[in-house]
């Protein structure tokens, strides 16, 4: 079988606090959009992971921990032959990892003929990551806890995004960028309740959605790479829409009001060798269980 695990991005991203666990306490709203690994599922006689990428194949990645976790709560062999065909540019915040391994969770579910739910396959998707959860559902969700407490929100309609991918590499990038946060990037989530409020009662517009997207690390992240500020400057410096910061980054994303407002980011950014996308958000229904093959 054939699973689609598609990118997300971050509406808003909060953080709280510390935890006794040594995790933040966050809130935010994560979407899905419209870019996506390919996961290819199919039976075998032992457990194999294979990537085009050698620094992604076999125990190195996610998908093997889910396979094995998963494997474990239901009393089987883990057994499969799972590919990655990745899309998703790796360590860019879009959590690309964490959804081919909830990928791959909903794909050996089905294969192994676990019949389990989606929310008894939630606590096996905590245990690998704070996003994995949120991916067994997909579309636009209130993400709690540490990312791993889902609620599920009115989906946005669909919604152009542009992606830019800066010619940036940041080693240990989650934990560095939450190792530089201080406490005057903690928040109360006023933000997120303000987003929540207004996808609940249906009064989406861009403008309302875009003037409220905000990011914990964007500050750090702009002191700390200012390649990055360079991009989000140059762009508005010729009247274009806010680039914000997609997770911990170093990706960004903004939400252009027309075709053409993109093709004049992706035109001022061309001297910097940034890659830029033009994407749209995914309903629920095309992602998490909903990306499943229909035969199955």
């Amino acid at each position: 079988m054939e699973v689609l695990a598609y990118a997300k991005l971050n509406l808003t991203f909060e953080v709280l606090g510390r935890r006794n666990d040594g995790f933040h306490q966050i809130t935010t709203i994560m979407q899905t959009i419209g870019l996506a690994d390919l996961i290819r599922i199919e039976p075998d006689s032992a457990l194999v992971v294979e990537c085009e990428y050698p620094e992604l194949a076999g125990e190195k990645n996610l998908v093997w921990r889910a396979a094995v976790e998963l494997a474990k709560i239901g009393n089987v062999e883990p057994t499969a032959r799972i590919t990655v065909e990745k899309h998703i540019p790796v360590g860019m915040g879009l959590g690309g990892g964490s959804s081919d391994a909830a990928a791959a969770l909903l794909g050996l579910n089905l294969l192994w003929d676990l019949g389990l739910s989606v929310d008894e396959l939630a606590p096996i998707a905590a245990g690998l990551g704070s996003d994995v959860s949120f991916f067994l559902w997909g579309g636009t969700a209130l993400a709690q806890g540490r990312g791993e407490q889902i609620t599920s929100l009115s989906p946005l309609p669909s919604l152009a995004v542009t992606l830019v991918f800066p010619d940036l590499a940041i080693p240990n990038k989650t934990a560095t960028m939450y190792s530089r946060l201080t406490l005057g990037q903690f928040s109360d989530g006023g933000v997120t309740r303000q987003m929540v409020q207004i996808l609940t009662a249906g009064q989406f517009v861009r403008e309302s959605v875009s003037g409220l997207v905000f990011n914990a690390f964007s500050k750090v992240a702009a002191q700390s790479y200012p390649e990055l500020a360079e991009l989000c400057r140059e762009v508005a410096e010729q009247g274009g829409p806010a680039m914000h910061l997609c997770g911990a980054g170093p990706a960004l994303f903004a939400l252009p009001s027309s075709e053409e407002e993109h093709q004049r980011i992706a035109e001022l950014l061309q001297p910097h060798s940034a890659g830029v996308y033009l994407v749209t958000t995914v309903p629920p229904e095309k992602c998490g269980v909903g990306s499943l093959p229909a035969d199955t």
